[in-house]
């Protein structure tokens, strides 16, 4: 079968690897419609998440048929047409009986290398780096999907996959942010970061009673599309943010600020060059908490700071002084994706959601490293790349990364 594979920091390309087989009892090999390429897969691409091998096949967003399964699959059929959530539950152990799946005690193989890391370890997680099972990613053809009753959700048939695809990640990962701000009827949100998970928070926020949105970034394109959400735009490179912020709150400051950006945040003055410079060194500093620091700073006092945006390591100068004598909460975490399926099955079916509103790109799994490419350079006001791993690929556009 074709798939993405990683080659190194910044190269992936498509190569042919052998198909995925049924490995356990409780295994399902999924035909993959429709796959995605995710703002976390560029932490991969730039090298910042560390343990990736070459010929790792990436991607974490995917869905299709299911072609086979092992003789230990119960309620998950061959022809069902199912969604892959990116965390793997086993659905037994205790964490996944809390709806914590994202921290499932038994589907990471590599546990021992993300203790080290992080003390304990997070679940497995498709395609993303040895540090979660070093699982094979779902930008391909195929994809060989663990604990197959506890994690394929089925979908309806007759709804475009454009609808249902982005349940494996981003829409809950937007959406669990915003329930982390416990938002309140009218409350005032900040979300740093206009890609697609801080399209999904603004959403989520006005959902969930949020009675104003403000939308920090850069890229005029990402924020009339926050705009276009109903949330208030603000330009951090012509506007200081914290005073702005005050402005706009009358002084208070935000009720919630969410951070959808996470470790590769791009920041301005000394401090945006010093954790750039830092990053370099690798060991120095992994992450570039710019977007954090702001939010803790800019949140009114009493209020929640929810981080959706990836972090993988150390990150420097976080302004301890401010979240502790604001009295601040921090909530954060790989996202649940379990949890929030059915919720947003029926908020997609009802009309209150259109995931689409996203998608900036459609490509064949042969232009995917151009994807890769022109979303990790906002070039051609890329914001979602959907990827089909069956269509024939454009004219060039192939090719690797640069």
């Amino acid at each position: 079968m074709k798939a993405l594979v990683w080659q190194g920091i910044n190269r992936v390309g498509i190569e042919t690897v052998p198909d995925p087989t049924i490995l356990q009892p409780t295994d399902a090999i999924v035909r993959i419609t429709s796959t995605a390429i995710c703002g976390s897969d560029l932490h991969l691409l730039d090298g910042y998440v560390p343990s990736m091998v070459p010929g790792d096949i990436l991607g974490h967003e995917f869905m299709g048929e299911v072609m086979e399964v092992g003789k230990g699959v119960r309620d998950i059929k061959v022809g069902d047409r199912v969604i892959v959530p990116f965390p793997i539950a086993c659905g037994k152990c205790w964490f996944c009986q809390q709806g914590l799946t994202s921290l499932c005690d038994n589907s990471n193989d590599n546990a021992k290398l993300a203790e080290t890391m992080f003390g304990y370890a997070p679940s497995g997680i498709y395609g993303y780096s040895h540090l979660t099972g070093g699982y094979a990613g779902g930008q391909a053809q195929f994809a060989r999907t663990l604990y197959a009753d506890a994690n394929l959700f089925k979908m309806p048939e007759g709804v475009p996959d454009e609808q249902l695809l982005f349940l494996t990640d981003i829409l809950p990962t937007g959406y669990m942010a915003a329930v982390n701000c416990d938002i309140q009827p009218g409350d005032t949100v900040a979300v740093y970061g206009c890609g697609p998970v801080g399209l999904f928070a603004i959403m989520s926020a006005f959902l969930l009673g949020a009675g104003e949105v403000i939308a920090i970034d850069r890229f005029p394109d990402r924020l009339d599309m926050a705009a276009k959400l109903g949330a208030q735009p603000l330009n951090y490179e012509q506007e200081e943010v914290l005073a702005s912020l005050k402005l706009r709150t009358g002084g208070r400051g935000p009720d919630s600020c969410i951070d959808a950006v996470g470790m590769e945040a791009h920041g301005t003055g000394p401090g945006g060059l010093y954790d750039a410079l830092k990053q370099t060194t690798r060991m120095a500093e992994s992450d570039r908490p710019h977007a954090l620091r702001a939010a803790i700073m800019s949140v009114r006092k009493g209020g929640t700071v929810s981080v959706a945006g990836v972090y993988g390591g150390l990150g420097d100068k976080i302004p301890l002084g401010a979240f502790m004598n604001k009295g601040l909460t921090m909530r954060t975490g790989q996202t649940h994706v379990h949890r929030y399926v059915p919720k947003l099955l029926e908020h997609i079916m009802k009309g209150d959601i259109d995931p689409t509103v996203v998608v900036t790109h459609r490509l064949s799994l042969d232009e995917a490293p151009h994807g890769y490419d022109i979303f990790k350079h906002k070039h051609d006001h890329c914001v979602k790349c959907v990827l089909d791993p069956w269509a024939e690929a454009k004219p060039d556009t192939g090719g690797h990364t640069h």
